[in-house]
């Protein structure tokens, strides 16, 4: 069994939780999700029907976009650590109006630590 509260991000994994803990949570935080089965709340996110859907809608330069965000990097960074590539190449690759080479992807990958995949249609 396991109680989530989302507000705080309290998250409580026993074989059984007390009445009275859930009841103290809902009057603190309000909404308390319990989660009786975990086998069937819970899958593997990239089986799922909603990441698949997500994946095929994302195009490589949204992924590049992504993932530059993540680590922080403005385009001009990104630039610096593909080998000097200006800027207006990084933003025109993530709006889609220049593909992204096999050479690009490989770089890509290797800089985020993700699969070619996420780069390449």
């Amino acid at each position: 069994m396991q109680a989530v509260v989302k507000t705080h991000h309290i998250r409580i994994e026993a074989d059984k939780i007390p009445e009275e803990l859930i009841k103290f949570l809902q009057e603190q935080y309000g909404e308390v999700e319990v989660i009786e089965d975990l086998d069937e709340e819970l899958i593997e996110v990239t089986k799922s029907d909603w990441y698949k859907s997500i994946k095929k809608q994302l195009l490589p330069g949204e992924n590049i976009r992504i993932y530059r965000e993540i680590h922080g990097l403005s385009q001009a960074d990104l630039g610096v650590k593909l080998g000097g590539i200006q800027r207006q190449n990084i933003s025109n690759m993530e709006g889609g109006s220049r593909k992204v080479s096999k050479k690009m992807a490989r770089k890509l990958a290797e800089i985020f630590d993700v699969s070619i995949e996420k780069f390449i249609l």
